[in-house]
């Protein structure tokens, strides 16, 4: 019987594996299929992280993380949960393997996935020329010409990221202004490697067998351009990963709102005794790395004084 389960290995469920374990609790457990750090890891550059200064990369920042929360007693599980479910004051954590671990509260950390943006072709090409990480695929491009859709931070600082390295980078975006840190989009307006293409969306990425050849962009008047380009990367936001938390009837553990994200109180706490909830997949997150790890903190602290209180 774990003391406390943590679903998720990025910022959010390694903090949460720290404080844990360094407050208290004895048996730990993070659930982590693939490698810990989370999305952040994919960043090609850290501006904004408390305490750090330089250039930094995402995959940087959190490469010490798990060591810490591993000196403390925090234990990895490299494995996929597919289901958490509570009978009485006991959860169960259901692995992908249908093996059961229980335990007498749970964090939840799954975070979120980049959203398809749904036009004709990205399915088709995706992974063939269309992508969601500008530092995995990026390289591919290097002094070629690529699109970017997107009008968030996410999306300006991959446009910077990739002007590095390509000859040009359309920036796709369908309002005619953005949604990011003033400071980034003035980086990016100045930048001469980057073309605006305002009042635009994204109609169609064509392409053959070898890949994708380019895109088309409507205008709100409706006139098409053609962006010729082998390389295509969209950022339009993210897809909340709640699946573990659904239940055999369709419902889930705890309630939710209308955007599938957790319904959480300042304290973490879910409505579900005992199952808190922290990051991204969180009501009103800011999706912000020292955001996440905040929660993670909080949520740790809170199943600390359920579980002292459960085992009383």
């Amino acid at each position: 019987m774990l003391d406390c389960a943590i679903i998720g290995g990025g910022p959010a469920g390694l903090t949460a594996g720290l404080y844990a374990t360094r407050g208290g609790l004895e048996n730990v457990t993070m659930f982590e299929k693939g490698m810990p750090g989370g999305q952040i890891t994919q960043s090609s550059e850290i501006e904004n992280y408390p305490g750090v200064t330089g250039d930094i990369t995402g995959m940087d920042l959190m490469m010490p993380w798990p060591e810490q929360c591993q000196k403390f007693g925090l234990k990895h599980d490299m494995s996929e949960v597919k289901q958490i479910t509570k009978n009485g004051n006991v959860f169960q954590v259901i692995k992908s393997d249908d093996s059961v671990v229980e335990a007498h509260s749970v964090i939840v950390c799954t975070g979120s996935s980049p959203r398809r943006a749904g036009f004709k072709g990205e399915e088709e090409f995706f992974g063939k020329g269309v992508s969601t990480c500008a530092t995995c695929d990026g390289f591919f491009y290097k002094g070629k010409e690529v699109a970017v859709i997107g009008g968030g931070d996410t999306a300006l600082e991959e446009a910077l990221y990739l002007a590095k390295i390509c000859s040009k980078v359309y920036l796709i975006h369908r309002r005619d202004a953005f949604r990011a840190a003033p400071n980034t989009v003035k980086r990016v307006e100045e930048n001469e490697k980057i073309e605006l293409v305002l009042n635009a969306v994204p109609d169609e990425v064509y392409g053959d067998a070898s890949g994708v050849n380019g895109i088309k962009v409507k205008s709100k008047d409706g006139e098409l351009r053609d962006i010729v380009v082998p390389g295509v990367f969209t950022f339009v936001g993210n897809d909340v990963n709640h699946q573990t938390l659904i239940q055999e009837n369709g419902t889930f553990l705890c309630d939710m709102n209308e955007q599938g994200q957790v319904i959480v109180d300042l304290s973490m706490r879910t409505s579900t005794a005992g199952l808190f909830a922290a990051g991204d997949m969180r009501i009103e997150a800011p999706k912000q790395v020292v955001s996440a790890a905040g929660d993670g903190a909080v949520a740790a602290i809170s199943a600390i004084a359920y579980v002292d209180e459960l085992l009383a």
